[in-house]
């Protein structure tokens, strides 16, 4: 196994400010639902930022990509890493809490790994990765809870709807690291977003009108919020802690969310969650930290 890197006190300090970055995206989506649609949201989110990110790469004058083909790979990532996963994590958060949101969205590195393994030879599940899957799944299916899912009812459909968009993640990773390795992070964002734009733009303005910003006060903050700090900004972020920390360390992030998300949820929105999603993301940090491999070193170390 390899190395994990040290966490300098700058990377720790930067990766706190990712997970606070995005474990506040909930919360701004949601405040927004309250005034836009589901789709609205979406579009708002990648016009905005797809913007910023093309006058960043502008301003540094970094290669802009041309042809069908790239632009062709930048529509799927549209589509696997935004579309899908933002468009259901929306909805889901109109009839689930947002922490609940925030606790299933981590299984986003459960689903990455049995992904990875499926479409990646260099990426087979080990021992660890396949106790860190399992226990994850566990942790999921807790939080969840089984008999909500035999019930079927719109929050059932919710909380699949969440744990769709953790698997289109997964599928984006492994696209992006068949299709996008070498194309620099702001490129490959920029052109994933403004395909992302080009879709969701008209269809939100099919089905829930003309994107507007005569909104209130609030909606305009958590859009400018989740738009530009949660998505440009933590995208920068992202790949500096990455450089920094590597991408084991990097992976800690999704065990900082939740709780972040889960207390502004009821600091603001007054959500309140049940102890057993509480339990579930007891049990799926445990997987998640087994997967990052430093726990289960010093489990194995300890029993020689």
């Amino acid at each position: 196994m390899n190395a994990q890197k040290t966490i300098s006190p700058r990377a720790w300090a930067e990766l706190l400010l990712l997970a606070l970055v995005w474990g506040a995206v909930f919360l701004s989506v949601r405040i927004a639902l309250n005034e836009i649609g589901v789709l609205s949201t979406v579009a708002h989110r990648a016009l905005w930022a797809a913007l910023v990110l093309w006058a960043l790469v502008f301003a540094l004058r970094l290669h802009r990509p041309k042809g069908a083909k790239i632009w062709g790979v930048f529509l799927v990532m549209g589509l696997l890493n935004n579309i899908i996963p933002f468009t259901l994590l929306n909805w889901s958060q109109l009839h689930i809490e947002s922490g609940l949101t925030a606790i299933l969205n981590s299984a986003t590195a459960i689903c990455g790994v049995l992904v990875a393994a499926l479409f990646l030879t260099d990426e087979r599940l080990s021992t660890r990765k396949l106790a860190g899957v399992s226990i994850g799944f566990f942790g999921v299916a807790t939080a969840v809870g089984l008999e909500n899912l035999r019930n079927f009812d719109i929050r059932s459909l919710a909380q699949i709807a969440a744990l769709t968009a953790t698997l289109s993640y997964a599928f984006a990773g492994v696209w992006a690291r068949k299709h996008l390795t070498g194309l620099p992070p702001l490129v490959a964002a920029a052109g994933m977003l403004t395909c992302t734009a080009l879709i969701m733009v008209p269809l939100a303005w099919h089905f829930e009108g003309p994107l507007t910003l005569e909104l209130r006060l609030e909606t305009l903050a958590a859009i400018a919020y989740y738009a530009l700090v949660a998505t440009v900004l933590a995208y920068l972020l992202y790949y500096r802690v990455l450089a920094m920390a590597g991408s084991g360390n990097l992976m800690l992030v999704t065990l900082i969310m939740p709780p972040i998300a889960i207390v502004l949820g009821w600091a603001v929105l007054g959500e309140a969650l049940h102890p057993r999603a509480l339990l579930g993301f007891g049990i799926l940090a445990l997987g998640l930290l087994i997967l990052d491999g430093r726990l289960w070193t010093f489990v194995r170390n300890k029993t020689l």
